[in-house]
């Protein structure tokens, strides 16, 4: 199993660097940050100096999206990076949650997704893609490398993921939801004509070292809110209690009432206080190295081949050393 570290980019951006640069000296091998223009630093700008003070980190956002950069822009921006550094990123890329939301903008639809995908993969590894009905090719790229994982909850993006991506991104960390999700994938993969196994499954979600629960809980109750934007999309597209969402993932958010974005992700958020202990403990990693171990031992018994921690709490360093020191080596 691979381990990812996923931070905010919050300033200074020289701190993220450092993290990244202890996440690397403790056995992580991917460096993701958040990608929303409005409430953090611009990712990709961070992305190169990242690269620069790491040997081997491979860097990328979870997620961006296919519009807040035109696609040839993205797939530009990977490509100058992979030239750069030796193809060392990854593209995570979704509907877009945030980084449409607080500009006033809808998410994108998931054909728009899935056209992307393809486009954005095909120009960072220079071939000729169609944008807009104009085909169009990066002349200076060679033998780049660009996986695209996907971003997914509901039925149809699960599908999508599974006809089209590299990877799977599932945010959230309960073994029920997952094994269900892997399998969602992984048939829409086969049914595709695909190699299921060569979905890459990627679970990412907070974790938190320690024996004071209550206060892990409250350090990570923002992931259930988190989750929640995503779950109230479906919850809107097929109905409470559908057959094609399961209840262990919808019925918390009967509580929910809306949510600002300027506290996403972000420790104390004040809309997330309807999230249950249950849902933090679901979806989240928390008490004592062992509990870490076991859940993981779990994820990875269904197919998980990364677990890429949410770092957005009190004790960043101290979860980045304790994976280092007893978890990886545990599951490596």
């Amino acid at each position: 199993m691979d381990f990812g570290l996923v931070l905010q980019t919050d300033p200074p951006a020289s701190a993220v660097v450092g993290l990244m640069r202890r996440a690397e000296r403790n056995g992580f091998r991917y460096g993701w940050t958040f990608d929303s223009a409005v409430l953090w630093q611009e990712p990709f700008v961070i992305y190169s100096r990242i690269l620069e003070h790491t040997t081997g980190l491979i860097v990328g956002p979870m997620v961006t999206n296919p519009s807040t950069r035109t696609w040839e822009v993205t797939a530009s921006t990977f490509a100058t990076l992979n030239e750069m550094y030796g193809n060392r990123t990854v593209c995570g890329i979704g509907r877009g949650d945030s980084a449409m939301r607080v500009a006033g903008r809808k998410p994108n639809t998931l054909a728009t997704l899935g056209e992307a995908i393809g486009v954005i993969r095909d120009l960072a590894e220079g071939r000729e893609a169609e944008v807009d009905g104009r085909p169009l090719r990066l002349p200076w790229v060679e033998n780049g490398k660009l996986p695209v994982w996907m971003g997914a909850y509901g039925p149809k993006a699960l599908a999508l993921a599974g006809q089209r991506a590299d990877g799977f991104i599932l945010q959230l960390a309960d073994p029920f939801l997952t094994e269900s999700m892997v399998s969602a994938v992984r048939t829409a993969a086969s049914d595709a004509g695909r190699d299921p196994d060569s979905v890459t499954i990627c679970v990412a979600a907070p974790a938190y070292i320690g024996d004071d629960l209550a206060h892990a809980r409250e350090q990570c109750r923002w992931f259930g809110g988190m989750v929640g934007n995503h779950v109230a999309d479906l919850v809107a597209r097929y109905g409470e209690h559908s057959a094609l969402v399961p209840d262990a993932l919808t019925t918390y958010i009967e509580q929910r009432e809306g949510y600002d974005y300027s506290h996403h992700g972000r420790t104390g958020n004040p809309d997330t206080a309807f999230v249950p202990d249950e849902i933090v403990d679901r979806f989240c990693l928390l008490g004592p190295a062992e509990a870490h171990i076991e859940k993981l031992r779990a994820l990875r018994a269904l197919g998980v081949d990364q677990f890429a921690v949410y770092a957005m709490h009190d004790a960043r360093e101290t979860v980045i050393d304790a994976y280092g020191e007893q978890i990886i080596p545990a599951l490596t």
